[in-house]
């Protein structure tokens, strides 16, 4: 065998591996990544929140579905969803069945556009093109209503473009929410207003993590802001980090705790002021069923440990 046939070959070998593991095993490495995140009044006694995204739960998923209802055993002060949790149309009773006991706990939670629109084959390469978002007239609805009927009756607050208040642990929290940015569904000037001085904590809740959302939640005065969607990029490179964001967030944001202040999507991270809010975006659990990898991107959720400024 010629040198460069050799090498052809090898590359080969190669890319059959890291699919197959991608595949049959990174995809199912669940992981729960835990950051403090100093955003209460001093004295405050800390305030655990469970960050659960994108899940994209198929009814037959055993294994994620036992490893989300293991997660209770943390025994969260709050748990905040940031949708895409079904992905066929039988998968809310097992969604419900996922969060079991989590259910029990204050909740909020928004939704995502594989929440309204089943996921449907396509070719993965157009994720990295701006038109990956046309067709979706023509793609089957999902039971979105029955969805939300469903952990709107576990208790959980459905924060579509939506204000409210909610009691986690020793804290007064204020929870602000959008509809779906990725499908330009939110309507933050319709609940758009300063941040609560009765409360402890606004905490901005979204899908997507779009900077028109998290500039105009900063501004008002929301210091934690909580957002899905990205999967991490879903497919990294070691080294280089994620390829790509799905949204206009900037790839060294694509998933865990970072700064986040009006502007921010233009500035080095060194120019935060010192109010500056905190931004968590969660790499999720999920794929779609049509593209089931995950590489250099565990699966995720995560465990916010609220403590006191300073």
């Amino acid at each position: 065998m010629q040198p460069i046939t050799r090498g052809v070959a090898g590359l080969a070998a190669m890319g059959v591996a890291g699919v197959g593991y991608a595949s049959l095993v990174e995809r199912f490495q669940f992981t729960l990544r835990r950051y403090a995140v100093p955003v209460l009044p001093a004295g405050a006694r800390p305030v655990t929140v469970l960050h659960l995204t994108d899940m994209h739960l198929l009814p037959w998923q055993r294994r994620k579905i036992s490893w989300i209802t293991g997660l209770a055993e943390h025994q969260p002060d709050l748990v905040v969803h940031t949708g895409d949790v079904i992905a066929h149309p039988d998968s809310i009773e097992a969604a419900v069945r996922a969060f079991g006991p989590l259910l029990d706990r204050p909740g909020v939670f928004v939704l995502g556009s594989n929440d309204y629109f089943a996921p449907k084959l396509k070719n993965p390469a157009l994720y990295l093109t701006p038109d990956h978002k046309r067709g979706l007239a023509s793609t089957p609805r999902l039971p979105t209503a029955d969805f939300v009927a469903a952990l709107s009756a576990g208790g959980w607050q459905h924060l579509r473009n939506a204000r409210g208040r909610i009691r986690a642990g020793g804290a007064q929290l204020e929870v602000v929410g959008v509809d779906d940015p990725h499908l330009e569904y939110d309507r933050y000037a319709a609940v758009a207003g300063p941040a609560d001085p009765t409360t402890d904590l606004t905490v901005g809740v979204m899908h997507a993590p779009y900077q028109r959302v998290l500039d105009a939640m900063a501004a008002d005065g929301a210091r934690l802001l909580i957002a899905g969607h990205t999967h991490g990029g879903q497919l990294c490179l070691p080294g280089f980090g994620a390829l790509v964001t799905n949204c206009d967030l900037d790839r060294r944001r694509a998933s865990g705790l970072s700064r986040w202040w009006p502007g921010a999507g233009s500035a080095p991270s060194s120019a935060a002021p010192p109010d500056a809010a905190y931004l968590e975006v969660s790499a999720g659990l999920g794929t779609s069923p049509f593209a089931p990898v995950r590489f250099a991107c565990k699966p995720s959720a995560s465990l916010l440990t609220l403590t006191p400024r300073g």
